[in-house]
């Protein structure tokens, strides 16, 4: 509704005078975080091409904005990264007149999250138990070979830590930002299909019983949101963005790696 009330109060104030173009897209992106250098232990294994549910893959682009949104975003004291916001600012059309001297229209946009700033990026290889291949060789007397087979079908969900206002906005950019940072395939929820399979062998020796569990793998993401009152701004011939009312919260999610699966062998004497 935000949105839409917005866009109308523009349109309808500016419909007489000449449009400024809002579609060319600036050429400089925002910086990329920095990567950080995960070791992905050898009990952690990629089962995209195994699985039997085909997970979609989450591409998410990054939003350039028009030359207009980026004269606005950098008029803004605090930075906006917002890919919603920016999406609304580069569907706007705010025309320009040389006779606008003295004109001045202050058109509030909402409450948004405003921009992600993470602080902490820590995987978790067994955030969540998938499956557990089990067999009994006591009474055997070669060892006995098992590998992964998943069970049942399981849904793994993320999210984030605490309740917080605007969460599709905030899950979105802190996702953007651990993508970016781990260079892994992340996603709020992930499904392993029934019946996937490894070749990986795990021998259980005579007398033994033999324990493979399967985890799904995770990570930790935790930073800030900062969030604030949206104004546009026309003074003039000028056009510019004010921020009020700055709050910071801070958040934290869990954020499934998408189409992998963390094992773990135990054997033992007694049923566990």
């Amino acid at each position: 509704m935000r949105k839409i009330i917005s866009l109308i109060s523009i349109i309808f104030m500016f419909t007489f005078l000449p449009l400024v173009n809002a579609e060319k897209p600036k050429g400089e992106s925002p910086a990329t975080p920095v990567k950080q250098s995960f070791t992905v232990p050898n009990s952690v294994l990629n089962i995209a091409k195994d699985n039997t549910y085909p997970n979609a893959t989450l591409d998410l682009p990054r939003l350039e904005p028009s030359d207009l949104t980026s004269e606005l975003i950098d008029s803004s004291k605090v930075k906006i990264e917002n890919p919603d916001l920016i999406r609304m600012l580069n569907e706007t059309s705010v025309n320009s007149t040389p006779f606008a001297i003295g004109y001045r229209a202050i058109i509030y946009l909402g409450q948004w999250p405003l921009n992600y700033e993470s602080i902490e990026t820590a995987p978790n290889w067994e955030y969540q138990k998938v499956n557990t291949n089990y067999f009994d060789n006591r009474g055997g007397k070669a060892p006995y070979q098992i590998h992964y087979v998943q069970e049942a079908q399981k849904i793994v969900r993320g999210g984030l830590t605490a309740k917080i206002s605007d969460t599709e906005d905030v899950q979105k950019m802190m996702l953007m930002k651990a993508s970016q940072k781990t260079d892994l395939p992340l996603a709020f929820e992930t499904i392993i299909g029934g019946g996937t399979k490894k070749d990986q062998v795990y021998n259980v020796q005579p007398k033994m019983l033999g324990y493979l569990y399967g985890f799904a793998p995770a990570i930790n993401e935790k930073g800030k949101v900062t969030f604030g009152e949206v104004y546009l701004m026309l003074k003039g011939g000028k056009k510019m963005i004010l921020i009020k009312n700055i709050t910071t919260q801070g958040i934290g999610a869990w954020i499934p790696i998408q189409d992998h699966v963390s094992f773990s062998f135990v054997a033992s004497e007694l049923p566990r």
